[in-house]
């Protein structure tokens, strides 16, 4: 609740800054979000991988992609965990500070998007936290959120893939956090027509 008075006297650095300046008035962009983390416990498990895709005016923007994967050797090694799929990742490589200042100017004030979008916001905060910065602005959605009501459910939970086959979206054959993302993108256009969202 008090976030920013945590961070008052620290010097954050520019890339937050900037960020903050983006608050003055509401975008009507959205940034569809996935995280591929080690976990579910935002304290100790770690970010692998964002995929990211933007949605202005209804429409998927294709041009306006992010996608990185992070190395997390150490924790991976440590927790004896394989990392073949890092190595063997197409998606571009850098470090999690690296990733999370790219990730927050890519994002800037849109709303973020994505199913189970708490977990991925937490996880982000955990890592701006080691930067000394505060926590997102940004609103946020959930499509599982948006599906329970669109249908008045308060007692299921629906995978991404169970939301993907009720609103007929075909089944990427790549598992990568930028086909999920894209898949998340055609639910939540979906539903925001269904909920008569602007």
């Amino acid at each position: 609740m008090m976030d920013w008075l945590k961070n008052i006297n620290k010097n954050s650095p520019e890339f937050w800054r900037n960020y903050l300046t983006k608050f003055e008035k509401k975008s009507n962009r959205y940034v569809i979000l996935c995280t591929d983390t080690s976990g579910l416990n935002p304290k100790k498990d770690v970010i692998l991988s964002f995929g990211a895709i933007a949605v202005i005016d209804d429409s998927i923007r294709l041009g306006e992609l992010f996608e990185v994967t992070i190395p997390q050797y150490k924790f991976l090694h440590d927790n004896g965990l394989s990392n073949d799929f890092l190595l063997e990742s197409e998606q571009p490589k850098l470090s999690e500070n690296q990733a999370i200042e790219k990730l927050i100017d890519f994002i800037g004030n849109s709303t973020l998007v994505g199913h189970r979008i708490h977990l991925d916001v937490e996880m982000i905060n955990q890592a701006l936290e080691k930067l000394s910065c505060g926590r997102l602005k940004n609103e946020a959605l959930d499509v599982e959120i948006m599906h329970k009501k669109l249908n008045d459910i308060n007692n299921a939970n629906f995978t991404i893939d169970q939301l993907s086959a009720i609103y007929k979206i075909p089944k990427s054959e790549n598992n990568s956090t930028t086909n999920e993302a894209y898949t998340t993108a055609l639910i939540f256009l979906k539903l925001k027509s269904r909920l008569n969202l602007q």
